[in-house]
């Protein structure tokens, strides 16, 4: 009978134990089921570990550092759950950022040239110190033109992020533009990766790095926002202080862009370089300017394939009718049919305008569908084209509206 007792006592605590299993995997069932539901913070809570974790492993290279590896698929997603962008941002950029010192001899007249008799000048050694970065691994640099002084320097010095330092040779420049291409002879580079500035949209997300005010206080970055497009604004040329250039099509930002900064990189959010930082307003604050980089591709692409580029002209001088002295909308309009566009002085001998017609007093509204009021609009239109390229012109002629197919050529005359 003891025994009995027993063996009941022990079948009943077998029983207890396994109801009580049941109900404890049931309920962690319903649990699971509960914190999977969408909608609710636990779902929601999981479901950012989870986008977290496929954002540092997506890509090819299944990384877990996207900046380190300058994978720009991987850091698009991360920035979803990354706050401090910036961070990313520097860490992948700046290995590309280079400073740049330009010396070039400035020659005095003398103080008593004035007075007829000559004698007491000299030469003067000055130093321009600015930015650039690496746009191929095989040492191509994108800088502005005025930071090696329009091409008329002594010597260029090239600093690597890594801090060591190269003789810098300049293989293009074109103050019109703005812009050159410097090739330095090293190993170990990393280039920066090429957005696309078109896509660019008022309030989007940008900062500015290089070296505000000089090597002093190098490899900088600022950050803020795209606060205009197509700005259009009239600058001293660097060779020059007694001659200004009008830039047009430029991205304004509110990142601090200072002396020093110019011909460094304005990258997006995804760490892509989308313009190069060319001035700052003299009377204003938090507002700065840079080249769209599409404007930029054409040239980098043709020189890293053939060592040179190849403008591509028109062949014709002029002025905007904007740009002129005495500027009256109505009176220009009453006169030649329009108060805006560009009008001819002259027409290049042997030149595609001449081919096609063009002559002197000509207005031209527009190169393949794209509005030009300034030479230099003009330019910048042609950047992305190579000589040979056809392209439409609109112009007015007495009033009357033209279109012809104009052949581009390599020089103007």
């Amino acid at each position: 009978m003891e025994g009995s007792r027993i063996a009941k006592k022990i079948l009943a605590l077998l029983l207890v134990a396994v109801i009580a299993l049941g109900c404890g995997f049931g309920g962690a069932v319903l649990a699971a089921k509960y914190y999977n539901q969408p909608g609710t913070a636990q779902a929601q809570a999981g479901n950012t570990a989870s986008t977290a974790e496929q954002a540092l492993s997506s890509g090819e290279t299944k990384t877990a550092d996207p900046v380190a590896d300058n994978n720009t698929e991987a850091l698009r997603d991360v920035v979803l759950v990354n706050a401090d962008i910036g961070e990313a941002i520097a860490e992948k950029v700046m290995p590309s950022v280079v400073g740049i010192e330009t010396k070039y001899e400035t020659t005095s007249l003398g103080s008593y040239w004035y007075f007829g008799f000559g004698g007491g000048g000299g030469k003067t050694e000055t130093t321009i110190q600015g930015t650039g970065f690496v746009v191929d691994e095989s040492g191509y640099i994108l800088t502005n033109s005025h930071v090696i002084h329009d091409g008329d320097y002594k010597t260029v010095t090239v600093l690597l992020y890594d801090s060591r330092e190269f003789e810098g040779t300049v293989l293009w420049n074109d103050s019109t533009l703005d812009l050159a291409i410097v090739k330095i002879e090293a190993d170990n580079l990393i280039a920066a990766e090429l957005g696309d500035s078109d896509l660019l949209k008022v309030g989007s997300y940008a900062a500015a790095l290089g070296n505000p005010l000089g090597l002093q206080f190098k490899f900088s970055m600022s950050q803020g926002i795209i606060s205009g497009l197509e700005r259009t604004i009239e600058v001293s040329s660097g060779s020059s202080s007694m001659s200004a250039t009008t830039m047009e099509g430029l991205l304004q930002t509110d990142a601090t862009i200072n002396s020093g900064n110019s011909g460094g990189p304005l990258v997006n959010k995804y760490g892509q370089v989308v313009g190069i930082n060319s001035a700052k307003a003299s009377s204003g604050e938090g507002m700065g300017f840079a080249i769209p980089i599409n404007s930029a591709k054409p040239i980098v692409r043709q020189i890293k394939q053939t060592g040179s580029f190849s403008r591509a002209y028109l062949g014709i001088s002029g002025q905007g009718l904007e740009e002129s002295t005495g500027y009256n909308a109505e009176a220009f309009k009453e006169r030649y049919g329009t108060a805006r566009g560009i009008y001819v002085y002259s027409v290049a001998a042997n030149g595609g305008a001449e081919a096609a017609g063009l002559q002197k007093g000509d207005i031209v509204l527009s190169v393949d569908g794209t509005e030009v009021g300034t030479m230099n609009k003009i330019n910048t239109v042609l950047v992305g084209y190579n000589p040979g390229d056809k392209v439409t012109v609109k112009y007015l002629r007495n009033g009357e509206e033209f279109t012809v197919t104009v052949t581009l050529t390599g020089s103007i005359g």
